[in-house]
C-alpha cells in the first residue's frame, strides 16, 4: 500500500467537491425513476387501468401473490436445510456440495424455463418417449404443465434459493456449538435441536435471503412471460408494447414499486427486531454423526437442487444448442456477445464507482445527505427492471419531445431523441437496478479496516479523494473486483429493463435468447442462454471462496 507523504499535504478541495457532486447526482439519479413512475400515473388517463381492474388486474394481484409465497417458501426450505446439513453434519461429498449448492444463482430463471420446456413440454423428450412406450394418445394420459404457475415457482426456486443458502450457512456457520451441544446434552434430538436452537439463532439471516427471493420473483419477466402466467411484471410490459398506453404502464409500475418498498421495510424490519446472538465460538463446531441412511437421506436432499438447477439444464441446453444451427462466431452472434459485454462492462465500473463514492462519503462524514443517498441507493435492488425503465423513460422522453419541438419552433432544427433509446439511458437503469449489491460488496470488505486507518491518513494531509486512491482501494481491491463481477452478471442476465430501453437494433444475449424462445424456437435459445450461464459461474465461484465454510 501507497504511504501517504507526510510532508507534501494533499489539499484539493475542488476534488473533494466534485466527490461530493457525484454522490448528490447519483441520489438524483436514483430518485428519477420513482417520480417518473408517480407523475406518468397520476397525471395520465386512468381508462385503461380501469379496463385491467374490470378484466385481469385481481389475476395480476393474486398470481403476483402466490407466485412469491410459492418462491419464498421453497427457497427457504432448500436453502435453509441444505445450508445447516452442509455445515453441521458431515455426509459423503459435502465439500463439494458446498460450492455446488450456489450453483444454480449463476443462471436466469428463463433458462431454465427454455431447458426445461424442452424436456417436459407435450412435444418435448420426456412425454414423447411416454407416448412411444405406451400407445397412448394425447388424451390418454395425465402430465404435469410445465408451463404453469407451479413450473414457474419451480424455476424460480431453483435459481434464487441460493440467496437463502449462502446467507444460511455464513449464519449457521458462526454459531457457537455450545448451545446447540447443550440442547442435545438436555435431551434433544438432533432435528429437535435445529428447530429450536439453531434455526432461530440464524433467523435474521434467513430471513434477509427469503426478503432477496421475493424480491427477485416480483421483478421475474422472461420465466413468467414465456410460461404465459400473468403477473404485474407481465402487465406492465403488456400495457407498454401491446397497448401502448404508458400511463397504464406507470400506473401498474406504481402497484409494483409500492409492494417491492414494503418488502423492503419488512426485511428491515425483521433484522432490526431481531436480538438473537450467535454467543462465542468457544468450541470447535463439531459435526453430528450420521447413520448410513441419514448420510444417503442428507447427500440426496442437497444433490437435488444441484441435479434440477445446474446438471439437467445444462444437459438439455447443450443437447438443444448442438441442433440449433445457431453459428456462435457468427458476426450477428459476436454482436450479441460485444452488445452484452459492453453493456455489462461499464455498467459494472459505474455502478462500483458510484458505491466506492457514496460508501465512502458516509464512512468519513456521516450525515443525514449521505444516509438518505445510500438509503436510495439501496431501494433499487427490490424495484424491477421494467419499473425503473418505465420510470426513466417517460420523463426523459417528456424533455426530447419538448426539447426538438422547441429546437423546431426556434431555429426550425429537429435533434430527435437525445435521451430516449441511448445506451447511457439504459445503463443508468442497470446502476439504478444493482447499485444495491456493489454497496454491499464495499461495506463488507471496509468493514475490516479500521477506522484510525482513516484519521492517520486525513492527519497527514489527505483529503478524500487521496484516502481512497492510497488506503481504501489497495485494501479493498478483492471486494470490489466481487462487487463488479456480480453487478456484470446481474446485468448479462437483465431482461425487462434491456427489452423495454435497448436503442434501437441494439440485442443483447438476454435479448436474443428471449426472442427465440418467444417463437417457440428453444434450441436457438440454447445457444445465448449458454453463454449467459457460463459467464455467471465466475462471480458465483468467487463468492463461495469469500464465505467461510465452517469446515471442523
Amino acid at each position: 500500500m501507497e504511504q501517504p507523504r507526510a510532508n507534501k499535504p494533499s489539499h484539493r478541495p475542488a476534488l473533494t467537491s466534485l466527490f461530493k457532486g457525484i454522490a448528490v447526482f447519483v441520489m438524483l439519479v436514483c430518485i428519477v425513476p420513482y417520480i417518473g413512475v408517480l407523475a406518468a400515473a397520476l397525471t395520465g388517463s386512468f381508462d385503461t387501468l380501469n379496463n385491467l381492474a374490470e378484466t385481469v388486474l385481481g389475476r395480476y394481484t393474486i398470481t403476483t401473490l402466490i407466485l412469491v409465497a410459492l418462491v419464498m417458501a421453497g427457497a427457504a426450505f432448500i436453502g435453509a436445510g441444505a445450508a445447516w446439513l452442509v455445515t453441521m453434519t458431515d455426509f459423503p461429498g459435502r465439500r463439494w456440495m458446498e460450492i455446488a449448492l450456489a450453483l444454480p444463482l449463476a443462471f436466469p430463471a428463463y433458462v431454465l424455463a427454455y431447458g426445461y420446456t424442452h424436456v417436459l413440454d407435450h412435444p418435448g423428450i420426456v412425454q414423447t418417449l411416454l407416448r412411444d412406450l405406451t400407445g397412448w394418445g394425447p388424451r390418454d394420459y395425465w402430465f404435469p404443465e410445465i408451463r404453469s404457475l407451479g413450473g414457474a415457482a419451480m424455476m424460480l426456486t431453483l435459481v434464487l434459493y441460493p440467496y437463502v443458502y449462502l446467507l444460511a450457512r455464513a449464519a449457521f456457520a458462526a454459531q457457537g456449538s455450545s448451545t446447540f451441544l447443550a440442547a442435545r446434552v438436555l435431551g434433544r434430538s438432533p432435528f429437535s435441536a435445529f428447530m429450536h436452537v439453531s434455526l432461530p439463532m440464524a433467523r435474521p439471516a434467513i430471513a434477509s435471503g427469503v426478503m432477496l427471493v421475493a424480491m427477485e420473483t416480483i421483478a421475474d419477466f422472461g420465466t413468467v412471460a414465456y410460461f404465459g402466467v400473468q403477473t404485474f411484471a407481465v402487465g406492465i410490459y403488456t400495457s407498454w408494447f401491446s397497448l401502448a398506453d404508458r400511463a397504464a404502464a406507470a400506473q401498474l409500475a406504481l402497484g409494483l414499486l409500492s409492494f417491492a418498498l414494503l418488502l423492503v421495510m419488512l426485511e428491515r424490519t425483521s433484522r432490526g427486531n431481531a436480538k438473537y446472538t450467535s454467543g462465542r465460538r468457544n468450541a470447535p463446531l463439531q459435526r453430528l454423526t450420521l447413520s448410513k441412511g441419514q448420510k444417503l437421506g442428507a447427500f440426496l436432499f442437497c444433490l437435488t437442487p444441484v441435479l434440477l438447477g445446474v446438471v439437467l439444464p445444462v444437459i438439455a441446453l447443450s443437447i438443444m444448442a448442438v441442433g440449433s444451427q445457431q453459428d456462435l462466431l457468427s458476426p450477428r452472434y459476436l454482436g450479441f456477445i460485444r452488445n452484452s459485454l459492453t453493456l455489462a462492462g461499464i455498467a459494472a465500473v459505474l455502478t462500483v464507482l458510484a458505491a466506492l463514492i457514496l460508501g465512502t462519503l458516509h464512512r468519513v462524514s456521516t450525515s443525514r445527505l449521505t444516509g438518505t443517498s445510500l438509503y436510495l441507493a439501496r431501494i433499487g435492488y427490490a424495484v424491477p427492471g421494467g419499473v425503473i425503465a418505465v420510470g426513466l423513460l417517460v420523463p426523459f422522453a417528456a424533455f426530447d419531445n419538448a426539447l426538438d419541438s422547441w429546437m423546431r419552433a426556434t431555429f426550425d432544427i429537429s435533434t430527435g431523441l437525445l435521451f430516449t433509446g441511448s445506451i447511457w439511458l439504459l445503463i443508468s437503469a442497470y446502476l439504478i437496478r444493482f447499485l444495491a449489491a456493489a454497496i454491499g460488496a464495499y461495506e463488507g470488505g471496509i468493514a475490516s479496516v479500521a477506522p484510525n486507518m482513516d484519521a492517520a491518513a486525513r492527519t497527514l494531509g489527505q483529503d478524500i479523494p487521496g484516502l481512497v486512491r492510497r488506503v481504501h482501494m489497495p485494501l479493498l481491491r478483492t471486494s470490489l473486483l466481487t462487487a463488479g463481477l456480480i453487478v456484470f452478471v446481474d446485468v448479462m442476465k437483465e431482461l425487462p429493463a434491456t427489452l423495454i430501453m435497448r436503442p434501437f437494433n441494439y440485442d443483447t444475449l438476454a435479448v436474443q435468447a428471449y426472442r427465440l424462445a418467444s417463437d417457440e424456437r428453444l434450441e436457438g435459445a440454447a445457444v445465448p442462454s449458454l453463454v449467459i450461464a457460463a459467464i455467471g459461474l465466475i462471480p458465483v465461484i468467487l463468492l463461495c471462496r469469500k464465505i467461510g465454510t465452517g469446515r471442523a
